[in-house]
């Protein structure tokens, strides 16, 4: 029994059926240990229902080949695993009764059935996996473990791809179905995310001809913008989690398996022993982010004053020579220190993150991001903030900076002469050149980065592999073989794709967009441009510059979501303060001391904070009164599973409504209804109290007539009766 037909098939017999490569490093100086722990992972994925072959890999190392032993065992891990859905409330409903039955009404997608065999290889050996991961200290030599890529699929999708200018519902499903819906998610959201840049583009376009920077009427439209956005997003989250069946799935916890339990305890709801880490000793590690996010203000925000201070003496005081080639002084230093400072936070985030020590994957990795996001904002919005709120209001301040930097500068001239240089002068056009600058030059760079650099890295580094392998012996590959092991060891070299890269990058140019477009309003109209761009180039690393995701269940863009909201509403506050420093003239007096009041900033700031919270508290209104097409499925399904199981247990006519009781007008009463009734008037004082009150009227009808008779009979004695009488003080 198989369950697996139509298109899918195509992709497992051109990886001659293999779910799943381990890559299993051999180092020559722990032959023996490395022997032994092959030994022992064929052993466990054996234990696990797994089917293993082996063959050489590139340089010293095996691939481990792996599918499920069995079809019908895999048929069996789906049905248990959507009964798991249904009774953690992710579906409606059960699978039925007959698994044949159920898995052929609802056909299983290859991104289920990877994720099925992936949990069988990863799981603990307790919970019925093999306990088979990269992180894992009883597999140390496993370098990696990966999904086999469908060649014939990814052709045909870039193509197709290249060809369309929009994308569609259809073109969702199919990633969700082929990669998983956390990858689907993703490009859900960018999709979105396109087509809402429209308005922003259009309206910054014509604020750019008509407006002028500094525009409040286009502030306050970015702001209404991205509330709406923000709250579109959110509807749009739970149709896709109710469409693609997901609602709820991230309740679905998988334990981390470098979880570290101090004690066991016995949970007092389901009585099963659970293994604990007290909250306490978790909280005090994660103390340590305070001091984490200090050492990131005093180095990253120590850095952009140093490279900007630098700058602003280059660019407007030094008037010396060679002043063309010294203004790349700063910008070189940024791109040199930046990545190294941020690389070792980035240690040091993770590391912390590692010894909080959570429990499941989806805790660790909302904690991971929210420290990424903290780095990330540091490194991509300092330059801006510090041009907006300390450059143009308190440039005055910069000046011992710039008198350090002039002084160091005639030290390093060697020369008695007094430097050439001009008078410093505010320029509030100076954040304009710098969002230019982020959202032009910088997203062509990240383009190339992305794309082009892995792509001639990867081909070098094939080259020179190639290279030292030559006086090494080749595999001795079967001719039918030969080919597909050649593709599956160049798949071993790829990096591995992480979805969050590419979630941080969107969030982050959200950002620009919320915080800072108010300077130059032609950003939205870039980013538009280049997200046309990142679709296709992200489904280009995808399936050419990666390794093929593993297919997570998502029901959200996680902790994004988070992440975007309060972009959105910080940038209210930074729009309306770069308005109100900014948009007063042209030519540098506006940001003089002289012209900016505290008062006046603080005044501007909180009247858009107070203007956005009333929009976004009216579009929530109007949005939950809007239900959606995903909210009124997810109601249909709950009300159609209430009827059913209200049918099982009470019978078909258990959820129609009762018949109201027949009554007997004047014209159907016969002589034996009159004896009927005499002979009930016989007995009556031979009923109890209760049977002789609900005997009084026949029915329906009866009390009908009788109600209108007294209704009648209280309206005549109301008129008969005297008028009230009237007090003695009227």
């Amino acid at each position: 029994m198989t369950s697996f037909k139509g298109k899918d098939q195509g992709a497992s017999q051109g990886n001659f059926g293999v779910e799943y490569v381990i890559h299993y490093k051999v180092p020559l100086k722990e032959r023996a240990a490395a022997e032994a722990g092959f030994v022992q992972l064929i052993q466990a994925l054996a234990r696990a229902g797994l089917a293993t072959e082996v063959r050489q890999g590139q340089g010293h190392a095996l691939l481990v080949f792996v599918k499920v032993a069995s079809p019908t065992a895999l048929d069996q891990h789906v049905y248990r695993s959507r009964l798991q859905d249904w009774l953690q409330g992710v579906r409606t409903s059960g699978p039925g009764d007959n698994l044949s039955r159920s898995l052929s009404q609802e056909p299983v997608s290859e991104a289920e059935r990877l994720r099925i065999v992936y949990q069988l290889i990863s799981l603990p050996q307790a919970d019925g996996g093999a306990g088979v991961s990269e992180s894992s200290l009883r597999f140390e030599f496993v370098d990696g473990v990966f999904p086999l890529h469908d060649e014939a699929f990814n052709k045909a999708w870039i193509q197709r791809w290249g060809k369309k200018y929009l994308l569609d519902q259809g073109d969702l499903d199919e990633i969700r179905n082929k990669f998983g819906e956390q990858v689907a998610f993703y490009f859900a959201f960018l999709r979105s995310y396109f087509r809402f840049l429209v308005f922003p583009s259009a309206l910054g376009f014509f604020a750019w001809l008509f407006l002028g920077q500094f525009s409040y009427l286009y502030a306050l439209g970015c702001g209404l913008w991205s509330v709406v956005f923000l709250e579109y997003w959110k509807q749009k989250e739970v149709d896709l989690a109710v469409q693609w069946g997901v609602r709820g799935v991230s309740a679905i916890q998988h334990q981390r398996p470098q979880f570290r339990w101090d004690f066991e305890a016995v949970d007092q709801v389901t009585g099963e022993v659970k293994k604990v880490y007290p909250f306490t000793k978790r909280l005090q590690t994660q103390l340590l982010q305070i001091p984490f996010a200090l050492a990131c203000i005093l180095a990253l925000g120590g850095l952009v004053i140093i490279c900007n201070s630098l700058e602003i003496f280059i660019n407007e005081v030094y008037n010396g020579p060679f002043k063309q080639y010294l203004a790349f002084l700063p910008t070189v230093l940024l791109v040199v220190f930046t990545p190294t400072f941020s690389a070792v936070l980035m240690r040091a985030a993770t590391a912390l993150t590692d010894q909080e020590n959570y429990e499941t994957t989806d805790a660790y990795h909302a904690a991971l991001v929210q420290k990424q996001f903290v780095l990330n904002f540091m490194t991509s919005y300092m330059a801006l903030l510090f041009t907006a709120f300390v450059y143009i209001p308190f440039g005055h301040l910069l000046m011992p900076l710039l008198n350090f930097w002039g002084s160091t500068a005639q030290v390093v001239s060697f020369s008695e002469k007094p430097l050439a240089t001009q008078t410093f002068k505010i320029n509030p056009e100076r954040i304009s050149s710098q969002m230019f600058y982020f959202t032009v030059t910088a997203q062509i760079v990240n383009f190339a980065t992305e794309m082009v650099v892995p792509y001639f890295l990867h081909k070098a580094s094939s080259k020179a592999k190639e290279f030292q392998g030559k006086g090494m012996a080749k595999a001795q590959d079967e001719p039918e073989e030969a080919d597909f092991l050649k593709r599956v060891r160049n798949e071993c070299e790829l990096d591995v794709y992480d979805v969050t890269d590419d979630y941080r990058e969107m969030i982050m140019q959200f950002g620009y967009l919320a915080l800072f477009s108010v300077a130059w309003p032609l950003a939205a109209c870039c980013f538009l441009i280049n997200n046309w761009v990142e679709l296709r180039s992200d489904a280009l690393k995808i399936a050419i510059s990666c390794k093929r995701p593993i297919p997570w269940r998502s029901d959200s863009i996680g902790p994004w979501l988070t992440a975007m909201g309060m972009l959105s509403w910080l940038g209210s506050i930074t729009s309306a303060a770069i308005v109100y420093l900014c948009s007063g003239s042209r030519n540098g007096t506006r940001g003089t001391t002289s012209q900016v009041t505290a008062w006046g900033c603080l005044f501007s700031i909180l009247l858009a904070e107070h203007f956005y919270l009333l929009v976004q508290k009216a579009v929530r209104h109007v949005m939950s009164k809007m239900e959606s097409q995903g909210v009124q499925q997810e109601r249909k399904e709950r009300y159609l599973m209430k009827k059913r199981l209200l049918q099982d247990k009470l019978g078909p006519d258990a959820a129609t409504p009762m018949a109201a009781p027949k009554g007997v007008s004047p014209d159907d009463i016969t002589r034996e209804m009159l004896e009927e009734e005499a002979r009930r008037a016989s007995i009556r004082g031979q009923g109890s109290p209760e049977e002789m009150f609900w005997q009084r009227q026949r029915g329906m009808d009866d009390t009908i007539v009788i109600g209108r008779k007294l209704i009648e009979q209280c309206a005549a004695e109301a008129k008969d009766s005297p008028g009230p009488v009237p007090s003695p003080r009227a």
